[in-house]
């Protein structure tokens, strides 16, 4: 399978929505897609009824489609051990032509940077301090880096602490120069070897090839002292000690830009801008290294791949699809605004649900829908089109309908109750829970106009709730901007709709339905319970009007 493929229905998303995405989802794995479904809202009532019925995880909520740090091509660099050295950490960006390296503790949590320059800098530091015992670098280090042999039994774990000292003179004349705990790089003579232990030194290491006597061996072991032998030559010894350092010592883990791969690209561009650094390390929410990223990455941002399912209009869309690169569209409304930048597979049909064109996909490719799927598909098509009382069914609804229960194996009505019970949203919602329900923004011939829906079994219940939600309305059109506000309440029992408006143009809804102004802002409209087939269009219609009137 290649990228991911977002399978994405519109905001406030309902059954239809959600089965639609889950099901095409299925389908297109099933074809060698990876695809995911996700959400860009909160699941509504009759939703989560139907996926609890099937067993259905809920999908995933994708916030946005905008690129971000995770879309790059960064690069993939695997981090070292605080505790490896400044010549095993330079050997691996010499062989890896870096000049950077994440450093991070075993869990991979992030800690720190080495460079070149940290690098450069420890080494010109060496010749005012004494590195080793600051840094509390380990035996370990010291034999791997002088390919040593240590020849003395210790723990290769412990620390060494002390100056590096060569020594290279009579006896008589190292007292002056060799303190308790130093490093000793030393040669043959045997003499200079039995001083060195008798002045404390915590280490010798014999340098160009020099084996240990049997009897220095046997004083350096009651003395504490650490014997160990390099073929190396006194000068490279003294020049490759000081790189057996931990690169946790000289790394760079304060004020370091971090970005995590989540970040949109246009914050993390600013960033760059300001900062100026050559590369910077993202690092994601639990503290792992992920890789790093530079100025030049920003050039190799892939976009998001989505699918759009029963919408296709930007204000119904997930944030940032303008940033995204839309493969399909699959919908039963009318053709909106979305552009995209070259020829894409275009499905849309009069149809009362997306689910149905979802499910003759399914038919037309030879699949046959797992029973959970189908069970899916048929509630969305239900739910869609009330039922098949919809002015939007058709006989393919129908039929399709009557296929996908049959694969699902279910009692219809026994189901259909249930699930439009469950969908009566009225209860126990605040009004603006309400209003957002199921709620759609169209710009209509320059007219801004957000209608919601909802469905309800309880006609003493819409009685009560509406003066509540006339009010609120009104507060939310004026803060929205709308031209226009309706919420519609459709009575599953009475099959029609209660109208609830509010706006500047609110006079457009009497124009649009040939009803009397009505005092409070509320009428009933007998036989209306499709918005997308029987409230836009007129709607529309009616903006079309007054623009042409003003």
């Amino acid at each position: 399978m290649g990228e991911t493929v977002y399978i994405i229905g519109h905001k406030n998303p309902d059954t239809d929505s959600i089965c639609s995405c889950i099901a095409y989802a299925e389908l297109k794995r099933k074809q060698g897609v990876s695809a995911i479904p996700v959400r860009i809202g909160n699941i509504n009532r009759e939703t989560q009824f139907v996926l609890n019925y099937f067993g259905v995880p809920e999908p995933e909520l994708l916030a946005t489609v905008k690129t971000q740090v995770s879309d790059l091509n960064i690069d993939q660099i695997s981090p070292v051990s605080k505790d490896v050295s400044i010549q095993t950490a330079w050997k691996i960006m010499k062989k890896n032509n870096r000049r950077i390296l994440p450093v991070a503790d075993e869990n991979g949590k992030f800690l720190g940077l080495i460079t070149l320059s940290d690098i450069t800098r420890n080494y010109m530091d060496t010749l005012e301090s004494n590195i080793l015992s600051a840094s509390k670098t380990p035996l370990r280090n010291i034999v791997e880096t002088l390919k040593a042999n240590l020849v003395t039994k210790n723990n290769k774990e412990c620390c060494l602490t002390g100056k590096v000292v060569i020594i290279a003179m009579e006896p008589e004349n190292v007292a002056p120069f060799v303190e308790p705990g130093d490093i000793v790089l030393i040669g043959s003579r045997k003499d200079t070897q039995r001083k060195a232990i008798e002045l404390h030194a915590s280490c010798l290491i014999l340098t160009c090839g020099i084996k240990v006597d049997t009897d220095i061996l046997a004083l350096a072991e009651k003395s504490g002292c650490i014997i160990m032998e390099t073929n190396h030559d006194t000068f490279s010894t003294a020049r490759l000690i000081y790189q057996s350092v931990p690169v946790g010592y000289i790394m760079t883990k304060k004020d370091i830009v971090c970005f995590r791969p989540t970040d949109f690209i246009d914050s993390i561009r600013d960033k760059m801008i300001q900062t100026r650094y050559r590369s910077y390390p993202v690092v994601d929410e639990d503290g792992a290294i992920k890789g790093f990223i530079a100025r030049y990455h920003l050039l190799s941002s892939r976009k998001k791949k989505v699918i759009l399912l029963d919408h296709n209009e930007k204000t119904q869309a997930v944030d940032g699809i303008d940033e995204a690169e839309i493969l399909e569209i699959i919908d039963h409304h009318r053709i909106g605004d979305i552009q995209t930048v070259k020829p894409i597979y275009f499905k849309n049909d009069m149809v009362g649900s997306t689910a149905t064109l979802i499910a003759s996909l399914y038919f037309e490719n030879g699949v046959r829908p797992e029973k959970k799927t189908a069970g899916l598909l048929y509630a969305a098509i239900i739910s869609d089109t009330l039922k098949f009382s919809s002015p939007t069914t058709t006989r393919l609804d129908r039929t399709t309908a009557e296929q996908l229960a049959e694969y699902a194996g279910l009692d219809t009505e026994d189901f259909a109750s249930q699930m439009f019970q469950a969908g009566s949203v009225l209860n126990g919602l605040s009004v603006e829970e309400i209003l957002n329900y199921d709620f759609k923004e169209y710009t209509l011939n320059g007219c801004k106009v957000g209608i919601g829906q909802v469905n309800s079994m309880d006609p003493e219940e819409t009685e009560r709730m509406r003066e509540p939600l006339l009010n609120y309305i009104e507060q939310a059109r004026q803060q929205n901007a709308y031209g226009l506000l309706l919420l519609m309440i459709t009575d599953v029992i009475k099959k029609g709709s209660y109208i609830l408006y509010a706006g500047e143009n609110a006079s457009l809804t009497h124009a649009a339905f040939k009803e009397a102004e009505s005092a409070d802002g509320s009428i009933f409209l007998d036989g209306v319970i499709s918005r997308k087939k029987q409230v836009v269009p007129l709607i529309s219609e009616a903006t079309r009007n007054l623009v042409t009137m003003g």
